[in-house]
């Protein structure tokens, strides 16, 4: 029944260790429920009509173009996300390690190297620029 499909991922949410992220797969009315309680839903578009499809984040319109959804296009989404969290990494490794040198040299007296409206310019122009950049010139 729908509401089983549903306490099925439900379940699945509450009790695994670490929490997971869930994928419902529906084609039909009675898997609106189960779609709309996983973090992800993909509705196909079946003989049962079109529900699972308004319901769902993403819509397919047959079931072989799951393999290219979930493949390609969830490959490429995690290679961007891993990318861009290596980026930010780097980003603050680089800004604190100058102002760790700095206060070596200056006996950690709390002398400050950079002014706080200079942190904030760093932060945007070199958090968000060269993201976008990076979005907008990918292939």
């Amino acid at each position: 029944s729908p509401l089983q499909k549903a306490l099925a991922i439900r379940l699945v949410k509450a009790h695994a260790t670490p929490t997971p992220l869930t994928l419902a797969v529906g084609d039909g009315a009675n898997d609106v429920s189960m779609i709309q309680e996983a973090d992800v839903g993909v509705g196909i578009y079946g003989r049962e009509g079109t529900q699972a499809m308004r319901a769902s984040d993403y819509s397919v319109a047959q079931f072989r173009f799951m393999a290219r959804l979930i493949l390609v296009h969830g490959r490429t989404y995690y290679r961007r996300v891993c990318t861009t969290f290596l980026y930010s990494f780097y980003k603050n490794i680089a800004m604190v390690m100058t102002l760790f040198l700095f206060g070596t040299d200056a006996a950690f007296s709390a002398a400050a190297l950079y002014d706080g409206w200079l942190l904030s310019v760093f932060n945007v122009l070199f958090t968000s620029m060269p993201i976008v950049a990076y979005g907008l010139c990918e292939v």
